[in-house]
């Protein structure tokens, strides 16, 4: 079940110059958070760190119960970054060329023709991505991690930029399929977003009866080139040695730790360097600092950690097995960046 963007942005979209600089990007940032904050109320953590995976040229695991925002927020987010949206509604009976696409045969020709499926877009919202069987969500492995569609031996490459954000429900939650360890791994950060509190609770009722529609909206604040130009100004961000040893302990602490089965792998220590580096950006620095590794940590290595079985009643996971490493390894002096 696949339904494209109703509602499509202006054309006169602003674009951004390919001479960014990381400060640019932090000015940029604050524009596009500001326009999300504008459908999703609060949730301001949990949306910084979501543009910081985007930024870092990755892809976003919303995992929460239903009702959250977590599709609001993707939604916005495309809007807001002024990127092609398709949407993907997740379902038992939903097929790998449901999402890829496949050949279909054409008549007028005589020949078979590949037809494109959603996946070929700026940015997927793979929805409820846990309520379908394994078969289909693998079909999503080869597009996160390649960038690419492979059909019937033929390979078609995904536009640039090409991002992933999937919303799933919890495990525990009847109906649905755990996300197998692989594809977990192919998510740059996983994130909760939790409850609202009463007043943000309050908030949302407000501005809906204020709007007088369901429907909402985000003005774009860039486009697809004003993304690429700002996620190359992020390669940029300095990161000294010992912040990049700091990530390289912390995941090789979780490997140690008596509570895991398996912990993160050399891709979660790469991760957590990569957002930690967009995370600065997002807070105006072009330097990384102990700090920004320990505020991305849990979003970009919990999902990765597989918890020993028999601590599952001991309410052990991977956040809190991640926030015990976090206390346990000592940082690096925090590194201060020529500009302020």
């Amino acid at each position: 079940m696949t339904d494209p963007e109703s509602r499509e942005g202006p054309r006169d979209t602003p674009g951004t110059e390919a001479g960014l600089t990381p400060y640019d990007v932090s000015e940029l940032s604050r524009r596009v958070l500001e326009r999300v904050g504008e459908a999703v109320v609060g949730k301001g953590e949990a949306l910084e760190l979501v543009l910081a995976g985007i930024l870092a040229g990755g892809h976003v695991l919303l995992e929460d119960y239903p009702g959250l925002a977590k599709t609001l927020a993707a939604r916005s987010f495309a809007q807001a970054l002024g990127l092609e949206f398709r949407r993907v509604q997740f379902t038992p009976d939903l097929l790998p060329s449901d999402v890829t696409g496949a050949f279909v045969y054409d008549q007028k020709n005589g020949e078979f023709v590949f037809r494109p499926g959603p996946i070929f877009t700026g940015l997927l919202l793979a929805d409820e991505i846990n309520r379908t069987p394994p078969k289909t969500q693998a079909a999503l492995l080869e597009s996160m991690q390649e960038h690419q569609v492979t059909v019937e031996g033929q390979t078609f490459p995904l536009p640039v930029p090409f991002h992933v954000l999937a919303t799933a429900n919890p495990v525990e939650y009847e109906g649905t399929y755990p996300l197998p360890e692989a594809q977990l791994d192919r998510f740059m950060l996983r994130i909760g977003f939790g409850y609202p509190s009463a007043d943000e609770e309050w908030q949302v009722l407000q501005r809906r009866m204020a709007r007088r529609q369901e429907d909402q909206y985000v003005e774009p604040v860039t486009d697809a080139a004003g993304l690429l130009a700002a996620q190359r100004a992020v390669e940029t961000v300095t990161v000294d040695d010992t912040v990049g040893r700091y990530c390289v302990e912390l995941a090789a602490a979780t490997r140690r730790d008596s509570q895991v089965l398996v912990g993160a792998s050399p891709r979660g220590s790469l991760a957590l360097l990569l957002t930690a580096r967009s995370y600065a950006v997002i807070q105006g620095r072009d330097y990384v600092v102990p700090e920004d590794v320990k505020a991305v940590a849990v979003a970009a290595l919990a999902h990765r950690i597989t918890v020993r079985p028999e601590l599952w009643l001991h309410d052990v996971t991977g956040a809190s097995v991640v926030r015990a490493v976090l206390a346990q390894v000592p940082a690096p002096p925090t590194v201060v960046g020529a500009r302020q």
